[in-house]
């Protein structure tokens, strides 16, 4: 193998792990606090080995594989965005079809790793690929998309449940509402950042939808979150520790909306980050409870 040729292929393999944004984690830990959530609450304390790593390696492959679908779907639109304008199917350094093959391979790898959990869980991972390919598409006719992407990123929710219990309990659709409304939250925060480019092409999104209650849907959002999450722990007899984490993540959202105040990108872009740690402050607290 030539050396040009190398290049070529470390050149192109680099514009796939822009399009699936290995470079930037965020998304991925977005998907993976709730999925563990769930894994912990399922076991009642640390989940199995096989399970942990299926669904973390999952987490990743099935983000990567939804990016992917995202850009796709955008890239008539990304060209028109400041933050977006440099992916590579809007600066057309790689071509639609290859974005649909690598969400494709991606997919299938993310499936082969269920294969030899239970019928209930694969099935429901059919579900999870269709809300991930379809949500890109609901910023064109919905209102509230961020209530879709919700669904979307807690589906490993009942996965997980169905992984360790054979069935999903009330409890993790409880668990689903929590992160639909932690979504709108933070991904309300992630819309402001691109209000007014949106705005323009018409693109919909929970940012525009509120108007200048952002805010205060930002706030509740959160608020309904952890409330619901707070209710959780007391069904579950949970231990202390879970209610020193929610105060924890309920200190950093209340950071959050205090920093977004004057809808500056940057800030607002700080706050939607700053959900990482929210999602681990919920998760160290449930796992000290169940330690």
């Amino acid at each position: 193998m030539t050396a040009s040729l190398m290049r070529r292929i470390c050149a192109r393999l680099w514009e796939y792990c822009l399009l699936t944004r290995l470079h930037k984690p965020i998304g991925t830990l977005l998907l993976l606090w709730p999925t563990l959530w769930a894994l912990w609450l399922a076991s009642g304390g640390f989940p199995s080995a096989r399970l942990l790593l299926t669904f973390c390696l999952g987490t990743l492959l099935m983000r990567s594989a939804g990016c992917a679908v995202n850009d796709y779907a955008d890239r008539d639109f990304d060209p028109h965005v400041e933050r977006t304008r440099q992916r590579p199917l809007a600066a057309k350094r790689i071509r639609g079809r290859e974005a649909l093959l690598v969400a494709g391979v991606l997919s299938l790898l993310a499936y082969l790793l269920i294969l030899d959990l239970n019928a209930l869980t694969r099935e429901l991972s059919v579900v999870a690929l269709a809300l991930a390919a379809s949500y890109p598409f609901t910023k064109r006719f919905f209102v509230l998309p961020q209530a879709y992407l919700g669904v979307a990123f807690g589906f490993g929710i009942p996965m997980a449940y169905a992984a360790v219990l054979g069935r999903v309990p009330a409890e993790g659709w409880v668990l689903l509402l929590a992160n639909i409304a932690w979504t709108i939250a933070y991904d309300t925060e992630y819309a402001m950042v691109d209000r007014e480019d949106d705005r323009r092409i018409g693109i919909r999104t929970s940012a525009l939808f509120f108007g200048r209650r952002d805010l205060l849907a930002v706030a509740l959002f959160h608020l309904l979150a952890l409330t619901i999450l707070g209710l959780l722990g007391l069904q579950a007899g949970l231990r202390w520790p879970y209610y020193l984490g929610l105060a924890g993540a309920a200190g950093l959202a209340a950071r959050q909306v205090w920093r977004i105040r004057g809808r500056a990108r940057a800030a607002c872009f700080e706050a939607f980050n700053n959900n990482n740690w929210l999602g681990a402050a919920v998760f160290l607290g449930l796992a000290l409870a169940l330690a």
